[in-house]
Order: C-alpha cells, then sequence, then structure tokens
C-alpha cells in the first residue's frame, strides 16, 4: 500500500500528522513515542517575538473536549531557527517539518516566513489565519475571504514551498474562505480550527478561562470537522487536511471518506502521545481489509 501524499511537488510520507498546539515543537514528545511514525509535525505556532500567551487559567475541561485560550505562547521566529529547528533537523529522518506560522499583520507574516525559508529543513508552512484565542491578527484574517486571498498571494511570491492555509470554522461559509485561499495560490487548506467556546464556573460565578473564550477542541467538533472537510472538498480542487475530534483510526477514516487527503491529531495526543502511530496503524489495517491501495483511493468509497 502506498499511503504517501503529494502536496504541491512534496510528499508526506504517510498522511496522519499531528496538529499545531498540541505536539510542542515535537523535542517534548522524543521520549514518549517513536516520531518517525508520524507524516508530519505541524508545530506550535511560530510568531515574529516570543509571546508569553494570555493569563491562566487557559485550559479547561469539556464534555467530550477541552476549552484553551493559551493565546500562541511561543519562543518566537529566531529562537525556533536557532534551537527548536536545529533539533527537528538533527534527530528526524521521516515525518516533514511544517511550522504554524502566526501574526498580527501581513507584513509580520510575511517577515515570518522570509526568515524561515532562509532556513534548512523545513517542508512547508500552515498558515494560522483562524486561531480564535488572541485580540489582533489570526482570526481577523480567516473570516474574511479578501484577506485571505491577500495575504495569500503575498506569502506566494515570497515561498516556494508548499502553503497550506489554515481555516476558521468561525465563519457563515468556510467554502468561501477556503476557495479565496485556493485563488491566492495555496497548495492545500487545514480544517478545521477550534470553536469559539465559553466555560462559566458557577461557584465563582464567573467564565473559568482569564480569555473569557477559548477554542473548543476534542470529539465534541468531529462532526463539524467532517462535515466541513467534505464541503470544501467538493469546492477546491487542492488538497484538503481534516482535524477535529480524531481519537482512532475510525474517526480518521471518516475524515478520509470525506474527502480529506491527510489528517491530524490533535487533543488526543494530550491523552495518548503514541497515538499516530496507533491510527496509522488502524488506517492500513481497514484499507487492507478493503483492497485499497492509497488515500486517494478511499474517498471514492462514500455512497451518496
Amino acid at each position: 500500500m502506498n499511503f504517501s501524499v503529494k502536496i504541491k511537488d512534496k510528499i508526506l510520507k504517510n498522511p496522519v500528522g499531528v496538529a499545531s498546539g498540541t505536539f510542542g515543537y515535537g523535542d517534548e514528545f522524543a521520549d514518549l513515542c517513536n516520531l518517525e511514525n508520524i507524516g508530519a509535525i505541524y508545530t506550535k505556532a511560530i510568531t515574529k517575538e516570543p509571546r508569553a500567551g494570555n493569563k491562566t487559567p487557559r485550559i479547561v475541561e469539556t464534555p467530550s473536549g477541552m476549552l484553551n485560550a493559551i493565546g500562541l505562547a511561543n519562543v518566537g521566529v529566531d529562537k525556533f531557527i536557532e534551537e527548536k529547528l536545529v533539533w527537528l533537523r538533527e534527530n528526524l529522518k521521516n515525518p516533514a517539518i511544517i511550522p504554524n506560522i502566526a501574526g498580527t499583520t501581513e507584513e509580520e507574516y510575511c517577515e515570518i516566513v522570509e526568515k524561515l525559508d532562509e532556513a534548512n529543513g523545513i517542508w512547508g508552512y500552515e498558515i494560522n489565519l483562524s486561531c480564535p484565542n488572541v485580540k489582533l491578527g489570526a482570526m481577523q484574517f480567516g473570516t474574511n475571504p479578501y484577506m485571505v486571498e491577500n495575504v495569500t498571494q503575498k506569502l506566494r511570491a515570497i515561498t516556494e514551498k508548499p502553503l497550506i492555509i489554515k481555516l476558521s470554522p468561525n465563519v457563515s461559509d468556510i467554502c468561501d474562505i477556503a476557495a479565496a485561499a485556493e485563488i491566492g495560490g495555496a497548495d492545500a487548506v487545514s480544517c478545521i480550527n477550534t470553536l469559539v467556546g465559553m466555560v462559566i464556573d458557577t461557584k465563582k460565578c464567573r467564565p473559568f478561562l482569564a480569555n473569557k473564550t477559548g477554542g473548543l477542541s476534542g470529539p465534541a467538533i468531529r462532526p463539524i470537522g467532517v462535515r466541513a472537510v467534505y464541503q470544501v472538498s467538493r469546492r477546491v480542487k487542492i488538497p484538503v487536511i481534516g482535524m477535529g475530534g480524531i481519537t482512532n483510526a475510525d474517526d480518521a477514516i471518516q475524515y478520509f471518506l470525506a474527502g480529506a487527503a491527510a489528517i491530524q491529531i490533535g487533543t488526543q495526543n494530550f491523552v495518548e502521545p503514541s497515538i499516530a502511530g496507533e491510527i496509522l496503524s488502524g488506517i492500513e489495517e481497514w484499507a487492507q481489509n478493503r483492497g485499497v491501495n492509497s488515500i486517494a483511493e478511499i474517498p471514492a468509497l462514500l455512497s451518496e
């Protein structure tokens, strides 16, 4: 079975990636799982300058998921290149290294990609236009198709590496945003990012998170993610990377049947650090039982 995935002119060895914000920069998980089982590591979001993130508390458990308002806490692009990327290059052979990029202005996005493009070892970029937990940037771009198209065009002019635009579900029509990314020159889209939610502490009578709202992830959002992939994959011609609530191989296969070319595992990494390898094995077993030889064959199995 050939489970490689082509995006632009590059190949992912397998379709199972780990989502940004759930796997650090990879080094944190080195002693917890076999990183070589992973098709792609989408790093913790990188901004121009280091960020401390939002005030605590910034994580709370919810039924079938969790709410987070981390606020894109990260080491900044310079330290990422000097330390994190060096470790990734020296210790990984198989996973594609795909930095997740976030900014407050179009110029910041461009500056970050320009710096990273001069470094060695980067497979491509996932552009975060959809984070709901920061006051400036990210989601303000991702909810406006004109802004999505414009920032994608500017980034396309900077790099020849694959550009993946991460889509927000907090919009009226996610397909319009995906189409704008494709027109702007994106090579793929990933969907979905978290949904905006709130938890209220009834003892203290105030929002549990210091940020008041946060991003909902986990199994609770999987049906929304599957629906989004189904719709987006029928609107655009570029590959769609599915994510949201994947906890096992069956969840992942739902995304492939809906039209995904690859998937990302998010919240479940906190529960089972080795889950990526287990899900990959489960997908392979399912495919073998049905005579499927590639991921690209799976969407055709869906009866409509």
